[in-house]
């Protein structure tokens, strides 16, 4: 992630991260690591690497579950030592990664309420790059009304809320349109930003984003497919910073089948393989397909 944010200040981010140790493998380490053929021969291989003393207080057997936690809890650090010293607008994007973050705990937070589910059940479930200080006060709203103002607004992600839902949404508790409709919001203003940056970071990640709107569109229009989601509501919920827009997005807001999504991917180089191979809708397994 970190290699196309030298436009932004080289020097700088130099200088941050001089004395202290990011992990990162080399071509050799990776050839090393695929002849691994147990955890244990895992952990002897990332000894010489920068991630030797993750593992090393971890007893035998090896879980991957231990691993990935471990991995996770490495980034984290790492990735909070470089925002705590940013300065704009570096420290403006980093806090743009940790937002995706933050829009999947707020939705985990909101349906395990929902469900009357503790508080302390939930918070060890939420990804720890998109914890905020308003993450444990969710469950003192009692009402739509105190959740909406009382928390959702009072959190940096308040902007999207306050430009695309209402308390009313919230009223009505449909979580998944409230998720692809932060998403939406949160991926446009990104694009944005990046876009305003210009340089090498505009060229990289306008791509990135512009990918994963339309991944969005795409599987947001496969799963409502017989639900009751109107063609005008999923037009709604279509990003418009990808490479569908305008036309393709048009185009997907009117399909009423898989094979007219298919249709519409085949307008487009990068998308018409995607929907090639056998099997049932293998687009929406190649885009990553997720519940709507």
């Amino acid at each position: 992630m970190m290699g196309f944010l030298f436009n932004i200040d080289g020097g700088y981010l130099e200088g941050l991260c001089r004395g202290f140790k990011c992990g990162i493998l080399r071509q050799t380490d990776y050839l090393n690591l695929v002849q691994c053929e147990s955890l244990e021969d895992l952990k002897l291989h990332l000894q010489g690497t920068d991630y030797g003393s993750f593992l090393a207080n971890e007893p035998s057997p090896l879980q991957v579950s231990v691993i990935d936690d471990k991995l996770r809890e490495k980034l984290v650090i790492e990735f909070q030592h470089m925002r705590n010293q940013a300065v704009e607008p570096l420290s403006t994007f980093l806090d743009f990664i940790t937002y995706s973050y933050m829009i999947d705990n707020i939705i985990l937070l909101i349906t395990g309420t929902l469900h009357q589910r503790p508080i302390s059940e939930l918070i060890p479930k939420c990804h720890p790059l998109g914890s905020f200080e308003q993450m444990e006060a969710i469950h003192v709203a009692a009402t739509p009304a105190e959740l909406y103002n009382a928390v959702l607004v009072d959190t940096p992600l308040a902007p999207f809320f306050v430009d695309c839902i209402s308390e009313q949404d919230l009223d009505e508790m449909n979580i998944e349109i409230i998720r692809n409709t932060l998403y939406k919001a949160y991926l446009e203003a990104f694009f944005t930003f990046c876009k305003q940056l210009g340089g090498t970071t505009a060229d990289v990640m306008c791509e990135i984003l512009a990918f994963e709107a339309d991944r969005r569109a795409f599987i947001i229009t496969i799963n409502s497919f017989g639900t009751e989601l109107t063609k005008d509501d999923r037009f709604k919920l279509y990003p418009r910073c990808g490479k569908l827009h305008p036309d393709g997005l048009a185009a997907l807001a009117r399909a009423d089948d898989y094979e007219q999504v298919r249709a519409v991917a085949e307008y487009y180089a990068e998308y018409a393989k995607l929907f090639d191979g056998a099997g049932n809708n293998p687009g929406e397994k190649n885009f990553g397909g997720q519940v709507l």
